[in-house]
């Protein structure tokens, strides 16, 4: 495998994008820069005479964080995610996938332009637009509710290891008492709240028999990390990107999770009063939209994928309060 950075020399970029013919040998490559943040893969722009696009590669650790080990393959099961949604009306939101190098762990993607995720929202008097949060709710709905043939869905692959290892961030650290992150330097007074919730055996059960549910396998295809940080704002409007985290499963994690991050934006209240008008199902387990939106308040605030929340102590308390209250329902 040829590993990309930035680093990288535009010959040798050139090489593997004329390799999956996607630029001819007689064109140059003008420019590469970094679209993004790119916290689970190395993510480029390559700028050529005849346009640009987007590459993605995967390595065997976290991008951000290169000491946690990930599998590599996760950018097969993203392609494959791509090919899959190619005739859903979902798929307007999501880029073109150009091509897929397998044996570079790279996928090539439409480049939607100069943009911008929406993590501003985590700042203060900053709201989505009716518009964005339509088409958000929008979004999933019809991810969730394309139908796919038995053979698609049941040879779908599991994502079994990416889910493992974000189900240890999800439903065990936490609530670990062992784990050496220091809250106290993201917020003074938080470790101390963390350090309460990781006693409550209670918490810590419900915490674990949730984690189940989210390693267990369903019918809907889910994005598996719908937040923010995963929604483009661009010229031609809301679009959605990073599907790697992708399985069939329970549709109310998704759900649950674009709730409390509404939650900890601090949206309109009718964001989550209204929810259900734009997301309307007659099979949803709204007790189970709530574990799991419980699940990602207290993970988010006391856990290692820490946001740029802009929230008060106090706040953070609040927000720790409901999502106790909301994982322990039954």
């Amino acid at each position: 495998m040829k590993e990309i950075s930035l680093n990288s020399s535009l010959s040798e970029l050139k090489k593997i994008i004329v390799k999956n013919n996607l630029m001819h040998e007689k064109d140059q490559i003008l420019n590469i820069e970094k679209p993004g943040a790119g916290n689970m893969n190395v993510v480029l722009r390559v700028i050529t005479q005849k346009g640009s696009l987007i590459l993605k590669q995967s390595r065997n650790y976290v991008n951000k964080y290169p000491q946690i080990p990930a599998p590599i393959n996760r950018i097969d099961i993203e392609a494959q995610f791509y090919q899959l949604i190619h005739t859903s009306s979902c798929r307007h939101y999501l880029p073109r996938l150009l091509g897929y190098d397998q044996n570079n762990k790279i996928i090539f993607l439409e480049d939607l332009g100069k943009s911008s995720d929406y993590q501003v929202l985590y700042q203060n008097n900053i709201d989505l637009s009716q518009k964005d949060y339509v088409a958000i709710l929008y979004f999933l709905r019809q991810l969730h509710n394309t139908s796919f043939s038995e053979p698609q869905s049941s040879q779908f692959p599991k994502n079994l290891a990416l889910r493992q290892l974000n189900h240890e961030h999800l439903f065990v650290y936490p609530y670990s008492e062992k784990n050496n992150f220091d809250l106290s330097e993201i917020k003074p007074g938080l470790q101390r709240l963390a350090q309460k919730m990781r006693q409550d055996t209670s918490l810590k059960k419900a915490a674990i028999q949730l984690g189940k549910k989210y390693l267990s396998e369903g019918n809907s295809l889910l994005h598996g990390d719908y937040y923010p940080g995963s929604w483009l704002k661009t010229k031609s409007g809301f679009h959605v990107i990073d599907p790697e985290f992708c399985f069939f499963g329970p549709k109310e994690y998704d759900l649950g999770v674009l709730r409390a991050h509404l939650k900890m934006a601090e949206q309109p209240i009718s964001y989550l009063t209204d929810f259900w008008k734009h997301y309307p199902a007659s099979d949803v387990n709204y007790s189970l939209v709530d574990q799991f939106e419980g699940m990602e308040l207290i993970r988010r605030i006391i856990g290692l994928a820490q946001l740029p929340l802009s929230l008060s102590l106090e706040k953070m308390t609040t927000l720790l309060q409901e999502g106790r209250r909301l994982l322990m329902v039954s």
